[in-house]
């Protein structure tokens, strides 16, 4: 019987993810516009973060908004050539904030980052990579006494899905991190979180074991539509024609124009973010910082301090501002007195972020030969493993391990 074919569009960390569970049943290809790119996957915080079940649109969230954009150093910031065609996300965005909405979200995130451990840990065990994983916890850490108390909901949603949340003051934050300097006030400790050494070695390790090792296809392309039928097929901008048995679309930020060819209009938005990895900070860390006033983190990772954050929508065409990595660090001056911010590594890249915090995963809704998954916004690295054993399920007619309609991309027609 002859093996049948499965291409993954992408190869960041949920496509390599997905190959990883595909190659038990199929002949993997991945293609990939640039295999040698510097991808989100690469430069991202390096964040497990599995307690994150609090959909980024919350009631009240409006009133906040104005004050951040007209900060310089604000954590949001929309360019202006960007507005109008952002809006129709920005509705459905404003409507994901109703409190019913945020419990339904919240139970659909706590339904993939539950097993997030269970399904992450084999891969990394088999594919040589278990020394990545740093089970530290996360500290979130607040300028005020009562933080934690105006943030009583998210925290009191956490606990609800079986998340431990440890109040403490910021004396105690510093006996944890002492790096940070007097202006914490307060904290919260969260021992689920975890982090990973370093995204980028990570995903070029586990690609040249999948090659080595399982026998996946890293094919250079750059998919620029889908074709439905009884073998789906891709095309390319170099005009290659691909047939597989099974088409997975996990290109991140730019999937959207790849479903709209077969008729699915998702609601997706490139989410810039910046950061900067300080290889001689003068500062150590053993976790990671969510730092939850001025919304950015500080990972230690194995090639020094990564400090980022920031959410930019300006699509995907627009350069990089740099001056907001800048603005990061400033910021980070505030909280860690002895930080050395020279000589520092400066990252953007485009978060592929849905208006209502959750990834889309599932059958297009015209063919069920072709599967989605993308949309994962701040959570590709912490959902990458469950995304892969779940999309391996449907490409391979298992029957489905949680309800995956809360991810359909049916939810924007």
């Amino acid at each position: 019987m002859t093996e049948q074919t499965a291409i993954v569009i992408g190869g960041g960390i949920i496509g390599l993810s997905i190959a990883f569970h595909l190659a038990n049943d199929f002949q993997v290809t991945v293609l990939d516009r640039d295999h040698a790119g510097d991808k989100a996957s690469y430069g991202n915080a390096a964040g497990m973060a599995v307690t994150e079940v609090m959909p980024v649109s919350v009631p009240g969230l409006a009133w906040k908004v104005p004050g951040w954009l007209l900060d310089p150093l604000g954590p949001l910031a929309v360019r202006p050539r960007h507005a109008v065609k952002l809006l129709p996300w920005l509705w459905r965005f404003s409507k994901a904030g109703k409190p019913s909405e945020v419990e339904r979200i919240a139970v659909a995130l706590a339904a993939l980052n539950s097993r997030v451990y269970a399904d992450l840990i084999p891969m990394l065990d088999a594919s040589g990579l278990a020394s990545q994983l740093q089970q530290k916890g996360a500290l979130t850490v607040y300028e005020s006494e009562h933080g934690p108390t105006r943030d009583a909901v998210e925290w009191d949603l956490k606990r609800r899905h079986g998340f431990e949340a440890v109040l403490m003051s910021g004396q105690a934050a510093r006996d944890m991190e002492p790096s940070l300097g007097p202006l914490v006030k307060s904290a919260v400790f969260t021992p689920a979180w975890s982090h990973v050494r370093d995204p980028k070695a990570l995903t070029e390790t586990l690609k040249e074991w999948l090659v080595r090792e399982r026998g996946v296809i890293m094919l250079p392309g750059n998919a620029t539509a889908l074709q439905s039928g009884s073998r789906p097929a891709i095309i390319c901008e170099d005009g290659r024609r691909i047939e597989a048995d099974r088409i997975v679309v996990a290109a991140g930020a730019w999937s959207g124009r790849l479903t709209k060819t077969i008729g699915d209009l998702v609601s997706i938005e490139s989410e810039r973010g910046y950061n900067t990895t300080l290889h001689s900070p003068g500062i150590q860390l053993t976790r990671e910082l969510i730092f939850a006033d001025r919304k950015f983190v500080a990972t230690p990772l194995s090639i020094g301090l990564r400090i980022g954050g920031a959410a930019e929508f300006g699509g995907l065409e627009s350069e990089a501002n740099f001056k907001r990595s800048d603005a990061l660090l400033t910021l980070a001056k505030r909280y860690f007195p002895a930080l050395q911010t020279a000589g520092g590594t400066r990252w953007a890249g485009h978060r592929p972020t849905t208006p209502d915090s959750l990834p889309i995963i599932g059958r297009a809704s015209r063919d069920k030969n072709i599967i989605y998954a993308f949309g994962h916004g701040h959570l590709g690295l912490t959902q990458a493993a469950t995304t892969g054993r779940l999309v391996a399920d449907v490409a391979a007619g298992r029957p489905d391990s949680i309800d995956l309609s809360p991810y359909s991309a049916a939810r924007f027609a």
